[in-house]
């Protein structure tokens, strides 16, 4: 992700989230938190998702999923989650966790599917209506790549 990506990812964060980031917090994730790092998908020249997470020695969290509405349900959120795996792999990471809705029974799906497994319930975590969340984990990372080199 890069600066001129923001109208675009704040856009799809927007149209996606009840308490959506605003384009200040990606901006400051992206020029002030050396912890993160920020994946895009495009289509076109489009935007059309983005995932980030934040990676602290040995420790990531994987703070944000999103796909364009129009471009849901032909894969580009597995394959955002995964490249963003393998980034954080690269990076030290010995593991990922997230948290997830409890009704959002589709991406529950998708992180089993890519070895996260719920390790506890986060109580009225979202905010817009007091909604509960799972806590999920993923201990299973993807190989580090020798060749790997963080351009950050």
């Amino acid at each position: 992700m890069r600066a001129g990506d923001l109208d675009a990812v704040t856009a799809i964060e927007a149209a996606t989230f009840a308490r959506p980031w605003s384009r200040e917090s990606f901006q400051q994730e992206l020029e002030r938190n050396v912890a993160a790092r920020y994946l895009v998908a495009e289509e076109n020249g489009r935007v059309v998702g983005y995932a980030g997470a934040w990676v602290i020695l040995d420790e990531s969290h994987i703070t944000n999923i999103a796909v364009a509405e129009d471009a849901r349900g032909r894969g580009i959120g597995r394959k955002l989650t995964e490249a963003l795996m393998r980034y954080i792999s690269n990076l030290g990471a010995a593991y990922a966790t997230l948290e997830v809705r409890v009704s959002n029974e589709r991406a529950q799906n998708l992180y089993k599917s890519l070895g996260f497994v719920s390790v506890g319930k986060r109580k009225r975590y979202y905010e817009d209506n007091n909604e509960d969340a799972f806590l999920m984990v993923c201990e299973h990372m993807p190989e580090v790549e020798e060749d790997f080199e963080d351009k950050e």
